[in-house]
Formats: C-alpha cells, sequence, structure tokens
C-alpha cells in the first residue's frame, strides 16, 4: 500500500477550510490591519491576497488601518516632533491635518490600490464619507484620574453602518482610514484599534482580528494564551500583564464582544497569510477573546 502523495495532503488542506467557509460564508468580518504586516512588500501582498480569497468564497472582510509610524515619519520631515501622552498622540490643529494627509490621502488608498490590482474591488472611506464614525473629544485619564486635553484625539460617538452595508452588498470590500467628525464638523484623530472594535460591534461581525507584531497574549509565565475569557482579559490588565499598545487592542476586542461579534482574535501579522491560518484551520494562530 503506497503512502499518501502531496496531492493527498493538498486535498486534506482544502477539506479542512469547508466547514469554516461554510460557517462564515455571507458574514462580516473586521481586520484591523497594521504593524510590520502593513509595511513589508512581501507581507502587503500576502494579506492583500487573504483578503481577495476571503471575498471570493462569500465572506465579508471589511478593513480598518492604523498609519502611526507613517504620520510620525512625516511630521518630523515638516519640522514637527510627535508628542504623545499615555501612548496617544497629542494632536492639534496642524497634527490632525497631517494624519488626515497620511490616513485618508497616502495609506487608504496605497491599500485600496494593492487589492485592486490584485484582483479584488476595494473602495476606501474615512470616518466622514456618510458620516460613518461621528466622534467626540477623548481626554486621556492618568493614573491618578486627572483627565488631560490633548487635542484633537477623538472617540467614536456612534457608527453608521449604511455605507458598509452598501459596499458590501454590491461586492465591494470596504478599506476604512480611522478619522472621524465631530458634531461641528471637526476632524478627530481616532484610535484604529478602537475604531474596528466600534464597526465590529455596529455590524455585529462574526470576527474581529488584530494583525499584530507578536504572537498573541501571553499569560504571567510566558507562554502564549490560545483562548481568553473577558475575566481573565480583565484580571491580566489590571496585574500589568497586557499594557501598552495591546491594551486598546483588548479594549477594541471587549467592545465587539458586548457588541454581538462572536470571537475576537490577536494575531501575527509577521506570519504569510496569517488570517488564513486563523479562520480557516482548527489550530489557529494566537489568541482568541470570548465572553
Amino acid at each position: 500500500m503506497t503512502s499518501p502523495g502531496p496531492e493527498s495532503h493538498r486535498v486534506e488542506i482544502l477539506m479542512e477550510a469547508l466547514p469554516y467557509i461554510r460557517e462564515f460564508r455571507g458574514k462580516s468580518l473586521i481586520i484591523k490591519y497594521g504593524g510590520a504586516a502593513m509595511e513589508q512588500a512581501d507581507l502587503e501582498e500576502s494579506f492583500a491576497l487573504d483578503v481577495i480569497l476571503l471575498h471570493l468564497v462569500g465572506i465579508n472582510p471589511v478593513i480598518v488601518h492604523g498609519g502611526g509610524p507613517q504620520i510620525g515619519s512625516l511630521m518630523k520631515k515638516l519640522g514637527k516632533e510627535p508628542q504623545f501622552v499615555g501612548g496617544m498622540r497629542v494632536t492639534d490643529a496642524e497634527t490632525v491635518e497631517i494624519v488626515e494627509m497620511v490616513l485618508v490621502g497616502k495609506i487608504n488608498k496605497a491599500i485600496v490600490g494593492l487589492i485592486n490590482r490584485l484582483g479584488g474591488k476595494a473602495v476606501g472611506l474615512s470616518g466622514k464619507d456618510g458620516n460613518l464614525l461621528r466622534a467626540r473629544k477623548r481626554l486621556h485619564r492618568t493614573a491618578t484620574g486627572e483627565e488631560i486635553d490633548i487635542g484633537l484625539v477623538g472617540a467614536v460617538e456612534q457608527v453608521n453602518a449604511e455605507p458598509i452595508r452598501l459596499l458590501e452588498e454590491r461586492g465591494f470590500i470596504p478599506v476604512i482610514a480611522p478619522v472621524g467628525v465631530g458634531a461641528r464638523g471637526e476632524t478627530y484623530n481616532i484610535n484604529a484599534d478602537l475604531v474596528a472594535g466600534e464597526i465590529a460591534a455596529a455590524l455585529g461581525a462574526e470576527k474581529l482580528i488584530h494583525l499584530t507584531d507578536v504572537q498573541g497574549i501571553k499569560g504571567t509565565d510566558g507562554r502564549l494564551i490560545s483562548t481568553l475569557s473577558r475575566k481573565e482579559a480583565e484580571r491580566l490588565v489590571q496585574a500589568g500583564v497586557i499594557e501598552g499598545g495591546m491594551l486598546p487592542k483588548v479594549e477594541s476586542a471587549l467592545r465587539a464582544l458586548e457588541g454581538g461579534t462572536a470571537k475576537a482574535h490577536i494575531i501575527d501579522g509577521r506570519v504569510p497569510h496569517a488570517i488564513l491560518l486563523e479562520l480557516f484551520t482548527r489550530e489557529g494562530v494566537g489568541t482568541e477573546i470570548v465572553l
């Protein structure tokens, strides 16, 4: 009797993906895109191909992207030194113009262009389009409870999901820049992680996936946690195990789950095709967060 050849192995991989494709077909999947996955050319292309494949099998991917390093780089070129308070960018009127220029005018269009060049159908949006992201000022609260005004930094007040739904119904992939609009028309810079969570909640998305530059969330013993409950996540935050840039990702995940999203995932975007591995294999990669 001959041993199974490589063709048999390929078939097994496809068959393993089948039940997941069936389960997620017709449902929205929010992907927060940033970090190395967005900055390395080889990873950019594998990400775009993953998104196109998801769309072709009937899943509705919605991309929310960041752009912090690119914003900081342009600010320095223009002679403006970036300032941060508690990890949040201090955003005056001049800085918010730079933020909008980079996020909406450059990064958003680059992602849209890449997906379209590789055979997808993507359309770029900012939070101003169709009042997609209504925002209010977000004050920074220190550990002592003091509130600090850090400028035109916003919190999402309301998501108008209609523009996203219309694009999905017409067969397009929405790509969203995290710039919001206030009640008086003012522009707000909003943390992309938090925007992704709010959009996932508004859509009642099946999943929220954060692409990061780490494996996922690690416990006090330094080992990767495959599945994390809300209570466990809150305990790790209080213990200082979850900190820094991981905090808004966990906050985003919990907000999405509260809004009806089935699961949230924090995965390593440095791994080629990480999205497909997480969605379509039994083992998955990274950390999933559940209520």
